[in-house]
């Protein structure tokens, strides 16, 4: 019974965050599943100019850096996977902030897009990349997910520790 308490506690915490991150994780495998099925690799579609679906096979990291460095980021995929479920579940206590909707939701964006592309790099050894603008490196949604996460986490230390430099300045 303990136990089932435990796990209502977790999840009423942290439901916004499994949620987030599920329906990223969902998305990126459904998209790159189309893409395989319905494109070969080099193949596009949809191409109107400025962007296009292209079916590409990237074992670097994000725009194309660190190419066949594939077991060194998968490696550092689980690390910081870890430590976002480590910062979801116990990090918290020390640091309130991130117990915050808007740090649950950076910190989901960022551990879905990064188990997304996880699966790719160990079911593959690669990750399917098919978002194409031309002037753009060529992404997924995992990659997606990552980029704007990683902005609203920024944005949102940026915003904190201005706020607590106007604590200090009121206190001074």
């Amino acid at each position: 019974m303990q136990a089932l308490n435990i796990l209502k506690a977790i999840w009423r915490r942290n439901g916004l965050f499994f949620i987030t991150a599920s329906l990223i994780i969902i998305a990126d495998q459904l998209s790159k599943l189309w893409i395989k099925s319905n494109l070969a690799i080099g193949e596009s579609t949809w191409d109107i100019g400025f962007f296009r679906l292209l079916h590409v096979h990237n074992t670097g990291a994000a725009f194309g850096i660190f190419q066949d460095y594939a077991i060194v980021l998968t490696i550092i995929d689980i690390i910081g996977a870890c430590f976002i479920l480590f910062a979801v579940f116990f990090l918290y206590k020390k640091l309130p902030f991130l117990d915050s909707l808007p740090f649950k939701v950076s910190l989901a964006l960022i551990f879905g897009g990064t188990i997304g592309n996880l699966i790719d790099r160990l079911s593959q050894g690669y990750v399917t990349d098919f978002i194409d603008f031309n002037f753009w490196a060529t992404f997924n949604i995992a990659d997606s997910a990552v980029v704007v996460g990683a902005i609203l986490l920024a944005f949102l230390v940026i915003r904190l520790s201005r706020d607590y430099e106007q604590d200090d300045a009121k206190t001074a």
